[in-house]
């Protein structure tokens, strides 16, 4: 075993990860919020849980009678990577519906995002160039950059919906956020029937 592993989950006494329920007991997680890693875009999920009202961010953090952070009050939690896009975050929408009963999965991309510098060919050819490494397969081409944001969010939504990994319950929303002014715009829901 390793240096930490007395602080995985699996290694506890008496835990089975085939009998576990879920973590909503000490956590109501319900929302997934992709946003772009930008620090200027760190209010997103703030906007999102306004907008929702329904939604508690940041919440606070729950101790048992030991000081021991049990859990939290929290409802909406975030992935970031770079532009906010949804082919990078499925692995945590899979991972999050195992933790959690997700509800909603919410993509927001924002004003002056550093992915709208470039287009997908160049992102690679750059690569190419400066690491000597070709990347052209390794990832969602049409996700590499934002050539219009209203069709890049609507191509996340399909993609999101098209995936397994992201269960057929699952509300879907996309929007813009305004760096500035603060301003969230929703531009396409999905919301199965």
């Amino acid at each position: 075993m390793g240096k930490f592993s007395n602080y995985e989950y699996r290694n506890l006494p008496g835990f089975d990860m085939k009998t576990f329920a879920g973590a909503n007991q000490a956590i109501p997680m319900k929302t997934l919020v992709i946003h772009c890693l930008d620090p200027r875009a760190v209010e997103i999920p703030q906007a999102v849980a306004d907008y929702f009202g329904d939604e508690v961010y940041p919440g606070e953090i729950i101790t048992d009678e030991n000081g021991t952070r049990v859990g939290s009050t929290r409802t909406l939690f975030a992935a970031t990577n770079a532009g906010g896009r949804a082919a990078f975050a499925l692995a945590s929408v899979a991972a999050m519906d195992y933790l959690f009963d997700v509800q909603k999965v919410v993509v927001v991309h924002h004003s002056f995002c550093g992915t709208t510098t470039l287009t997908p060919e160049l992102m690679v050819e750059e690569f190419h160039d400066h690491h000597h490494a070709d990347i052209s397969t390794l990832f969602d081409h049409d996700s590499l950059a934002i050539m219009d944001f209203e069709e890049s969010l609507n191509y996340d939504i399909k993609l999101l919906r098209s995936s397994p990994a992201v269960p057929k319950h699952v509300k879907l929303y996309g929007f813009f956020y305004e760096i500035s002014s603060g301003k969230l715009t929703e531009v396409v829901r999905d919301i199965p029937a």
